[in-house]
């Protein structure tokens, strides 16, 4: 194997990805694990070692990679080259940049992982020929990576695009996996929803009538409810889920993407994240219909992200080809 090579990793809380890629965007070779919480910091370093040895195919491959981008969830501490307390893992710290470079002998490239994205969209996605763009991820978490007149943001501490931390609800009625109240993530994530959901049964929804979703959380109780049980239903056309999904959990991501807008005033705004990819109708549409009530800025172009599971990925290996020139 011959040309320019970069290796990408994708870490988060529930798997992680590594991939072999080129700078035109290719992935030659990539593989998908859990994430391996059980072994401590070190142990996810060493998982995502021998996952990068396993894309190789042999280590003497190692010569034709210049690098390797890792694009992670946060908090970052990038002067440490890891993870500050990171939300999804129990640690208070988690080395990445140190073990890798250490082990391959290549630069290492922290970014968060919605950053990474969005660097991803930006060479190898709809973010082609745009200065000013952002992506958004709707998945178990919420997150935003923008470009700004053709720079993209990172902060002090590489987490300047925490929006899943905007205050969308002043009354906080939902405390955040933070330990803050009122945050987007808090209502609309897929840790959140079924919270939200259960806020919202108990304020009144239980009396729309002919709800086969009501039904089941009255026959079965809230421990079940996943975000993934809220859009099937919607999807299949209960009245309660539909309403819980467009005019609530709908109307709430306007808001957050309106803020998105007045922050960083877009040109295009690529929405990703597992939750988004599996109803991308119900999870766009109701943001287009409502995002012009709350945003002061014109409202820009919202589109479905073209790549897919692997838009950290195409940024991590992105981020090693674009921190070359």
């Amino acid at each position: 194997m011959s040309g320019k090579l970069a290796i990408g990793v994708d870490l988060g809380g529930t798997n992680v990805r590594v991939a072999l890629g080129d700078d035109k965007g290719r992935m030659l070779r990539k593989n998908i694990e859990r994430t391996d919480k059980s072994h401590g910091p070190e142990g996810i370093s060493n998982q995502i070692k021998r996952m990068i040895l396993s894309v190789l195919g042999k280590k003497d491959e190692l010569r034709n990679v210049l690098g390797v981008g890792v694009g992670s969830a946060g908090p970052l501490d990038i002067k440490r080259g890891g993870l500050m307390k990171p939300t999804n893992f129990p640690f208070e710290f988690v080395p990445l940049v140190k073990p890798l470079e250490e082990e391959f002998g290549l630069p290492v490239y922290l970014l968060n992982d919605c950053v990474a994205a969005a660097m991803g969209e930006k060479h190898f996605g709809l973010g082609k020929g745009h200065e000013n763009l952002v992506y958004v991820t709707i998945s178990t978490g919420i997150g935003g990576g923008a470009y700004v007149d053709g720079h993209l943001l990172m902060g002090k501490d590489g987490n300047a695009h925490e929006i899943g931390h905007f205050t969308i609800d002043f009354e906080g009625r939902l405390i955040c996996g933070c330990g803050r109240r009122g945050h987007w993530e808090a209502y609309c994530s897929g840790n959140g929803i079924p919270n939200y959901v259960r806020l919202l049964v108990e304020e009144g929804l239980c009396r729309v009538k002919e709800s086969p979703f009501i039904e089941e959380i009255r026959r079965r109780g809230f421990a079940e409810i996943t975000a993934k049980t809220v859009y099937d239903y919607a999807k299949a056309g209960d009245k309660a889920a539909r309403e819980i999904v467009e005019e609530k959990i709908g109307f709430l991501n306007a808001i957050g993407f309106a803020c998105v807008v007045d922050a960083y005033d877009p040109e295009l705004i690529t929405v990703g994240g597992s939750i988004t990819l599996n109803n991308p109708s119900l999870v766009i549409n109701p943001i287009r219909r409502y995002i012009s009530d709350f945003a002061r800025n014109r409202v820009p172009k919202i589109a479905l992200t073209p790549l897919g599971e692997d838009a950290v990925l195409y940024g991590a290996i992105a981020s090693v080809f674009y921190r070359q020139k």
